[in-house]
């Protein structure tokens, strides 16, 4: 496997790893962004409302039951006859890593507004805030944590997922894994494993100078004090 990442060759041509690469965080910008775009709101009316929670908490159960694989063959199918081009498999993947993505950052919108303390809400409302800025100024700063916990996790189950894209004929780091197998050739498939492994890695990390750099020290303290009481009450 080493052998072959030190291989220049599988790096620099039309369909080597750089490209591959390129086209894997495409793919995975693209579904996350639709993802936030969808499921953002959701969250903020639900979380702020604390109506249809059922329904939220529901959805999003069936969501992460859905089977990935099956539901990118089906789609295919149902749009292979709607477009003639590459979109016919470009749409599809999108759609089932959306879907993937959509729980995650819908749970962690709501959850995050719904544990703000109930007491900063009635000062702000005290205070004669209107919803809009109550929402826009108190309770997304308050839970930006938990909202960018959720994005997190939707980016990394996109990027493990998206190498189902190569199921497909489409490209990404799927296609050393799908390619490798096809030929027999174990060090392609290893290679393809890993460099998703060091992209997932490298987005956690991404995402923890995120939240280090976007949350209030005193919100991220606060929430270190709530995970640290309970086992200290069971101490």
């Amino acid at each position: 496997m080493i052998s072959w990442l030190l291989d220049s060759a599988h790096w620099l041509n039309d369909d080597g790893l750089l490209m591959l690469i390129f086209q894997h965080l495409i793919y995975s910008v693209e579904a996350l962004a639709a993802a936030v775009i969808i499921a953002f709101p959701v969250g903020c009316y639900v979380g702020h409302t604390g109506k249809g929670a059922t329904l939220l908490i529901g959805s999003a159960n069936a969501m992460r039951a859905l089977p990935s694989f099956g539901l990118i063959i089906l789609l295919v199918i149902i749009f292979g006859p709607v477009f003639e081009s590459d979109l016919a498999f470009i749409v599809p993947c999108l759609i089932v890593l959306i879907v993937l993505a959509l729980p995650p950052i819908m749970m962690g919108v709501y959850s995050g507004i719904r544990a703000i303390d109930p007491s900063i809400i009635d000062a702000a409302i005290g205070m004669g805030y209107s919803p809009w800025k109550l929402l826009l100024t108190v309770e997304i700063p308050c839970a930006l944590a938990l909202i960018l916990s959720g994005i997190r996790s939707a980016a990394l189950q996109i990027i493990s997922t998206a190498t189902i894209a190569a199921y497909v004929s489409l490209g990404g780091l799927g296609r050393l894994i799908i390619d490798g197998r096809a030929q027999n050739d174990y060090p392609q498939m290893v290679s393809g494993a890993v460099m998703v492994g060091i992209l997932a890695l490298l987005v956690d990390v991404l995402f923890s100078f995120l939240i280090r750099l976007m949350v209030s020290p005193g919100i991220r303290q606060r929430q270190r004090r709530r995970r640290k009481t309970p086992s200290l009450s069971n101490s």
